[in-house]
C-alpha cells in the first residue's frame, strides 16, 4: 500500500504543503506499511503531520495518546479545519459531557472520525477500552512519548499502562514520538511500549534560529524590571514565560498587565474555559504573552512565538529544550532566556525531598546538567546538543550569549591529566564530585571508608585553582575524553581518546565557568548610586528641607535618602509611578508626593530628558494576610507580644513588620501598648529626640540617648512617631 499512495498528492492536498520536512515522507511510509516506529524529533520539525497524515489515509481511527487537554482542542481544531466536514478528528478526555461523549462515540462507529485524540488516563478505563474493541483501529501514536519514562522531564506513570491497554484493545502498529530523549529515555520508551525492533527515526537536535541566554537572578524587582524591558523591546511580539510556581505564574502576569502589556496567566489550577480562553487568545493573538506553568505549552502550534522567557532554571535540560523549542517554530527569530540563581537550584532540590531515594538520584543528576547548562561559558548550543547525544562541529555558533561574548582560554593540560589519572585510579567507579573531592585531596569520610585518601594519585591538584575542576571535566566530556555513565548514578567513565591523552598529553585549553553567587545585589536598587541626577537629587533635597520647615517636622519624614536618590534616576512624574519608588506607599505619594512630581516634570521639560521607561516598572500589591491581621490585632489593642506568638513571629520580625507597614504610608496606633508597658516620660524623650533629629537611624538614637533606653523602646516609638509625623 505503501508505494501505492501519492505522499506529496496527499500532503497538497489535505494540509497545503508542497513538500515533506526532514524524515517525514520516510516516517510516513513506514507507518502506511504497518511497521512499529519511534521518532525523535525536534519541536517545530513537524511531528504531529507523522500521525496525521497517514491517519486521514489509512481505513479505521487512529488513536493518538496525548497528555494535555490543550494540545488536543488545538490539533482537533487544526484537522478539522482542513477537513471537509467536521467529525474527522475527535478528543476523548475528562472535559467532556455525556451526551458529548456519546456524540463522539457515534460519529467513531459510522467511520467519520479518522483521528481519536486519548488522554492516557482515559485510554486505561475499563469502559474506554470495551469501546475500542469494537472499532476498527489503523494504528496507535503516543505523543510526548517520553512522558513514560522516569528519565524523562514530564514522567506520567498512567503512560506506564500504555501497552496493557494496547494489548486488551488489539493489535496495531505503534508510532511513539517525542521531541526530547536520551538514550536512556529511548530505551526506556520502546522497551515499555514493546516495539525493541522498531525503526528509528532521529532528527537533528539544532534549531539554527534559536538564540539561547543565561542572565543571572538578582532579586524579583530586577528580574521583573528586565521582563518588562525586554518585551517593550519586542512590542507586539508573542513570547511564553514560564515560572515553576502557579502563585508566581499569578503575580507576574499581574505585574505585566499593571505595565500594559497584554499578558494571561495560565496554569492547571485554572478552570478549563478560562484555560481555554487564554489558549484561544494567544493563538488569535489577541494577548501578546503568556505566563504560565508547564501546563502550557506542549503540542500548542502557534509557529510566530518570538521569545521563551524561564523566569526560573527548569529542573531538566530536557524540559528547557522543550520549552524553548515552541520559540521560532516557523525558523524564523527565537529568543530563548533564562534567569539562573543558586537559590532556584536549593529551592528544586528541597522540593525532592521525601521522594524514593531512586526518583531523588535520578532528580539530582537532572539538577546537575541543568547547574552545567547555566554556569558553563561553553557554547550553549554544543552543551545542549551533546546532552542528547548530538556533537555540534562548531566552537562558535554565533547564537548564544557565550559565543557573542566569549571568555579568554586558558591552558589546562595538567588538570586534566589529573582528573584522566584520578578516574583510572578510583576504576571508572565514582561521579564528578568524589573525582573532585580525590583530586583537591579532601579527606571526606566517603573517601575514607572506601580508602582512598591512601592512594598515590589522592591530591594531585592541591595547587591547582579549586575551580578549575567542574570547567575542565565537563569541556573533557564535550571533547570526548570522558564519558558520564547516566544509568549508574553519572558514573565518570575514560572513553579510548581519554587512555590516548595519558599516554601522550597535549594542549587543552578550556574556559572557566561563570561565577554566580548565591545573594547578588541589585546596585539599581541600592541607594547612594551613581546613575542618579546630581542636579535633581538637590533640587528634591531642597523641596523636602522647604516643605519639613513649613510643616515643622524632620526632612527624613516626608521621604528617606534613597528614595530621592531613586526619584532622581528613575523620573517619576504621577502619584502612581512614585508609588514604585523604593520606601514609597500610598500615604506618602498622597500626602506628599505631588509637589514633588510637579517638581520632576517640570526639571524634565526643562532639561529636555527622555524619562528612561524601562524603569518605572509599575508593581501590583501582593495581598498579605499577615499584615492585614496584624492591623486588625493593634486596632483591637491586643498585646503586640500576643499578635507576634499568634502569627508565629520574633518579638524583633512583629518589630520588622510594622515598621514595613508605617513607612509604607499606613497610620496605625500603638499608644495602648507604649502606655502599659514603658514610662511616659521615657516615650517623651524618646519622640523629642526624633522630632528633632536629622536620621532617624535606631544607631544614631542609641549613641545619641541614655544608656537607659533600650533599641526595643526606641524603635517602638519611633514606629509612633512615623505614624504620627508622617502619614
Amino acid at each position: 500500500m505503501a508505494k501505492e499512495v501519492n505522499l506529496t498528492e496527499k500532503l497538497k492536498h489535505f494540509f497545503g504543503f508542497d513538500k515533506f520536512k526532514g524524515a517525514q515522507e520516510a516516517i510516513i511510509r513506514n507507518v502506511l506499511a504497518g511497521n512499529d516506529t519511534f521518532v525523535l524529533m525536534p519541536t517545530g520539525g513537524g511531528k504531529s503531520l507523522c500521525y496525521q497524515l497517514p491517519s486521514l489515509i489509512m481505513e479505521g481511527t487512529a488513536i493518538v495518546i496525548s497528555p494535555l487537554i490543550a494540545l488536543m482542542k488545538n490539533q482537533v481544531d487544526v484537522i478539522n479545519g482542513i477537513s471537509e466536514e467536521d467529525g474527522v478528528a475527535h478528543y476523548l478526555n475528562s472535559s467532556l459531557k455525556k451526551t458529548e461523549i456519546d456524540n463522539v462515540k457515534a460519529d467513531i462507529q459510522n467511520g467519520k472520525t479518522k483521528l481519536l485524540y486519548v488522554a492516557p488516563e482515559s485510554l486505561n478505563k475499563e469502559e474506554s477500552i470495551e469501546f475500542f474493541k469494537t472499532v476498527k483501529v489503523s494504528f496507535y501514536a503516543i505523543d510526548e512519548a517520553h512522558c513514560i519514562s522516569e528519565w524523562g522531564h514530564d514522567f506520567r506513570p498512567e503512560y506506564r499502562k500504555i501497552r496493557q491497554a494496547i494489548d486488551q484493545i488489539g493489535k496495531a502498529p505503534i508510532i511513539a514520538l517525542t521531541a526530547t530523549a536520551t538514550d536512556k529515555v529511548r530505551t526506556d520508551i520502546v522497551k515499555s511500549l514493546g516495539i525493541e525492533d522498531c525503526a528509528e527515526f532521529k532528527s537533528s537536535f539544532n534549531r539554527p534560529n534559536l538564540y539561547y541566554e543565561v542572565r543571572p537572578k538578582k532579586n524579583e524587582e530586577d528580574t521583573n524590571r528586565q521582563i518588562i524591558k525586554f518585551i517593550k523591546q519586542n512590542l507586539g511580539k508573542s513570547g511564553i514565560i514560564y515560572c515553576l510556581s502557579r502563585k508566581k505564574v499569578e503575580e507576574l502576569a499581574a505585574v505585566l498587565q499593571a505595565n500594559e502589556i497584554k499578558a494571561e496567566p495560565y496554569h492547571a489550577g485554572l478552570d478549563s474555559e478560562t484555560r481555554s480562553k487564554t489558549q484561544d487568545d494567544f493563538l488569535m493573538e489577541n494577548i501578546d504573552v503568556i505566563v504560565a506553568t508547564i501546563a502550557f505549552g506542549m503540542g500548542i502550534d502557534k509557529p510566530d512565538v518570538r521569545f521563551v522567557i524561564h523566569y526560573d532554571i527548569p529542573k531538566s535540560l530536557e524540559g528547557y529544550y522543550q520549552e524553548t523549542g515552541r520559540a521560532g517554530r516557523d525558523g524564523e527569530e527565537g529568543k530563548c532566556i533564562v534567569f539562573y540563581s543558586k537559590n532556584d537550584l536549593k529551592k528544586l532540590e528541597n522540593f525532592m525531598e521525601g521522594k524514593p531515594v531512586a526518583e531523588q538520584d535520578i532528580g539530582r543528576q537532572l539538577l546537575q546538567e541543568t547547574e552545567t547548562y547555566a554556569e558553563s561559558s561553553v557554547c550553549r548550543r554544543k552543551l545542549l546538543l551533546h546532552y542528547f547525544g548530538e556533537e555540534y562541529p562548531k566552537d562558535n555558533c554565533g547564537m548564544c550569549d557565550n559565543c557573542l561574548h566569549p571568555k579568554e582560554k586558558i591552558e589546562a593540560q595538567q588538570p586534566l591529566s589529573i582528573v584522566l589519572q584520578a578516574v583510572k585510579a578510583l576504576k571508572e567507579n565514582f561521579h564528578q564530585e568524589y573525582v573532585i573531592d580525590f583530586v583537591k585531596g579532601r579527606g571526606t569520610d566517603d573517601i575514607r571508608d572506601h580508602k582512598h585518601n591512601l592512594l598515590e594519585e589522592f591530591g594531585l591538584g592541591e595547587k591547582e585553582d579549586p575551580k578549575v575542576w567542574n570547567p575542565v571535566i565537563r569541556q573533557a566530556m564535550l571533547d570526548g575524553f570522558l564519558k558520564k555513565d547516566v544509568e549508574n548514578y553519572g558514573l565518570l567513565k575514560l572513553t579510548a581518546a581519554g587512555k590516548r591523552f595519558l599516554k601522550n598529553p597535549q594542549s587543552f585549553m578550556i574556559v572557566m565557568d561563570k561565577e554566580f553567587k548565591t545573594d547578588e545585589i541589585d546596585e539599581s536598587m541600592v541607594g547612594g548610586t551613581s546613575v542618579a541626577d546630581p542636579e535633581l537629587y538637590a533640587m528634591l533635597k531642597d523641596l523636602r528641607k522647604h516643605l519639613a520647615r513649613k510643616l515643622g517636622i524632620p526632612a527624613y519624614v516626608i521621604f528617606q535618602d534613597p528614595s530621592l536618590d531613586q526619584m532622581a534616576m528613575m523620573y517619576p512624574v504621577t502619584e502612581q509611578e512614585l508609588q514604585n519608588i523604593q520606601g514609597v506607599g500610598v500615604g506618602k505619594a498622597k500626602r506628599y508626593g505631588e509637589e514633588f512630581c510637579k517638581l520632576i516634570k517640570q526639571y524634565c521639560k526643562e532639561k529636555n530628558i527622555e524619562r528612561p521607561e524601562e524603569l518605572r516598572v509599575r508593581t501590583v500589591a501582593k495581598k498579605s494576610m499577615q499584615k492585614v491581621k496584624i492591623i486588625q490585632g493593634i486596632d483591637r489593642k491586643l498585646p503586640l507580644d500576643d499578635i507576634a506568638v499568634a502569627e508565629g513571629l520574633g518579638f524583633d520580625e512583629l518589630l520588622s513588620k510594622i515598621e514595613e507597614i508605617v513607612y509604607s504610608g499606613t497610620k496605625i496606633n500603638i499608644d495602648y501598648f507604649l502606655k502599659d508597658i514603658y514610662d511616659e516620660d521615657k516615650i517623651d524623650d524618646i519622640y523629642d529626640y526624633f522630632m528633632n533629629s536629622h536620621t532617624d537611624s535606631i544607631n544614631e538614637a542609641l549613641k545619641e540617648l541614655d544608656e537607659d533606653y533600650t533599641e526595643e523602646e526606641i524603635r517602638l516609638v519611633r514606629i509612633k512617631f512615623i505614624s504620627e509625623m508622617a502619614n
